[in-house]
């Protein structure tokens, strides 16, 4: 059996965060014993780690300027102040932080893996939880393999730094059966009209997300009176100025805030397109679970989206990364007839793609055989 060790900055309500929980509770408890460990102990994702998972932090709470302080340190000392028990295998599951420690590891038998979430676009971005450029480049180098989540990712991520490290493409684990189980739960009686079009979006509510351009794209629409409802399920520090939009412009009965929820999935499957407006993604979490509960998707062009959705827009609507273009396509399923119910049939035959046993068979190959190769 392999030891395993996952490092993440914590498990709070992020997409990568979800996605490592789903991962590690559907490993082979017979080949592997994996802990998952956090740099600070906090997230609402802990409370799903499955009892065959050992969990550990380094600090209970979060300490300001985290990133800062630790570039006081070099990855040697903090890997020795952090990791304190021996693994065959180490993986940064977050980019920065997570990769300067695991990449501090000196015992040439542990195989050490980085997963890349998103897209860096350049050195400096890619840099930035480092001291520099070189630095970054060095510590990345010293993996044995460096994990993306769509070849969007990878491709940009090969362009940022040049790391001569072997990069492949693994996507992100979603518990597809216990997704659609849970979306079957009934929502609150009365909050679902049938006779509005149902937007959602999914996401803690950071500028990035983009939901204040969906907020703006309803008032458009309502203007024009078109019949729609938009959901949003999050936290986060938005909140209050979307509230501030809503009230200001007489949206309380068009826009709801739902707030984080333990169960999206019931409310996601209950609303007629799933809306992503987002400046930035990987591969977006959000985005498949909508597909796996049939839920048609309308998106904004970011990383990972056309290899979901086809080049060609088979299994769901891409359109230019701008609040104008994204109105535009969300105008068309109010407008064309027949293009919410295609793509409610396309999202359902997209969404048996994204099966867990699929994508969690392929971390666990990769490990096995990074685990018989020489040192």
């Amino acid at each position: 059996m392999k030891r395993v060790l996952f490092l993440i900055h914590d498990l709070g309500q992020g997409g990568a965060e979800k996605v490592l929980v789903n991962l590690v509770n559907n490993m082979d408890d017979s080949k592997f014993d994996i802990t998952v460990m956090t740099l600070f102990d906090s997230g609402e994702n802990r409370q799903f780690l499955g009892k065959n998972v050992r969990y550990k932090t380094w600090c209970k709470k979060m300490i300001p300027g985290n990133s800062h302080l630790m570039k006081l340190l070099s990855p040697k000392q903090l890997h020795k102040l952090i990791i304190k028990e021996h693994y065959d295998i180490e993986i940064s599951y977050l980019e920065g932080p997570c990769a300067r420690v695991i990449s501090g590891c000196s015992d040439p038998t542990v195989k050490m893996l980085t997963w890349i979430h998103i897209e860096q676009h350049t050195a400096k971005r890619a840099a930035v939880s480092f001291r520099n450029v070189a630095e970054a480049k060095e510590c990345y180098g010293r993996f044995d393999r460096i994990i993306c989540v769509s070849q969007t990712v990878k491709q940009d991520f090969l362009q940022a730094l040049q790391i001569p490290v072997p990069h492949e493409v693994l996507y992100n684990t979603n518990e597809s059966d216990k997704i659609i189980r849970l979306s079957q739960e009934a929502v609150e009686p009365g909050m679902i009209n049938p006779n509005e079009i149902k937007l959602v979006g999914v996401g803690k509510l950071l500028k990035s997300k983009g939901f204040d351009r969906v907020a703006r794209i309803v008032k458009r629409l309502k203007e024009q009176g078109y019949p729609v409802h938009l959901y949003i399920l999050g936290e986060g520090p938005e909140r209050n100025s979307l509230q501030e939009y809503i009230q200001q412009n007489g949206l309380e009965h068009s826009i709801t805030l739902l707030g984080y929820q333990i169960n999206p999935y019931r409310y996601v499957a209950k609303c007629d397109l799933f809306v992503c407006a987002s400046f930035a993604e990987g591969f977006s979490t959000a985005a498949t679970e909508a597909l796996i509960v049939g839920t048609p998707v309308c998106t904004v062009e970011v990383s990972g989206m056309k290899e979901m959705l086809g080049e060609n827009n088979e299994y769901g609507l891409v359109v230019e990364n701008n609040e104008e273009a994204l109105y535009q396509g969300i105008k068309r399923f109010f407008v064309e007839p027949g293009l919410l119910e295609y793509y409610t049939k396309q999202a359902e035959r997209r969404g048996k793609y994204f099966s867990a046993e699929k994508t969690v068979q392929a971390v666990e190959k990769l490990l096995i055989q990074l685990c018989e190769e020489k040192v």
